[in-house]
């Protein structure tokens, strides 16, 4: 017999309580939250109480997991983008060797260099400057541009960060 659902939504939020503990659910949230959002809409996203996401928040920043800043009188919170950042160079440096590296950096700056050279820009920012908004294949394109740039700088920061602790250990 298959269960039916009035609203699939309520019943995807209900396994996901069940399922989990209030402190992993604010840090799934915190996890996917780019720009601060109060403990309230947090609280609300996570499930739980306004009390236990400021307390969860609280616990993230002081690893430095999560960061704050201020509205007002209201604390925002969002995860550390930095933090992200080491977390995604590290991963790269693990799954990639210097040679890989190299080959892939070479492999994105070419294709940056054929969107320059089709687009006659020098940037993904300029095109969209001279883009109609009905042009799917240039707006596609620009947001592969921009995906290819963000890689090119984590794959360069990747390599940094592998020579310079190279250079430490002589």
């Amino acid at each position: 017999m298959t269960e039916t659902w009035d609203d699939v939504n309520e019943q995807v939020k209900a396994d996901w309580k069940d399922d989990t503990i209030p402190f992993e659910r604010v840090y799934e949230v915190v996890e996917q939250t780019h720009d601060g959002q109060s403990a309230a809409e947090i609280a609300d996203r996570a499930l739980v109480s306004e009390p236990t996401a400021r307390r969860h928040c609280k616990s993230l920043v002081n690893t430095g997991f999560a960061e704050t800043e201020q509205d007002g009188q209201t604390t925002l919170y969002k995860r550390n983008s930095d933090r992200i950042l080491m977390s995604r160079i590290r991963e790269l440096r693990e799954e990639a060797d210097r040679p890989e590296l190299l080959d892939s950096i070479e492999e994105m700056k070419a294709e940056i260099r054929r969107y320059e050279d089709r687009y006659d820009v020098m940037s993904p920012e300029e095109l969209a400057q001279q883009l109609d908004a009905d042009e799917t294949e240039g707006w596609d394109d620009l947001t592969t541009w921009r995906t290819t740039r963000q890689n090119l700088a984590v794959a360069q920061a990747a390599l940094a960060y592998d020579e310079a602790r190279h250079q430490l250990s002589i």
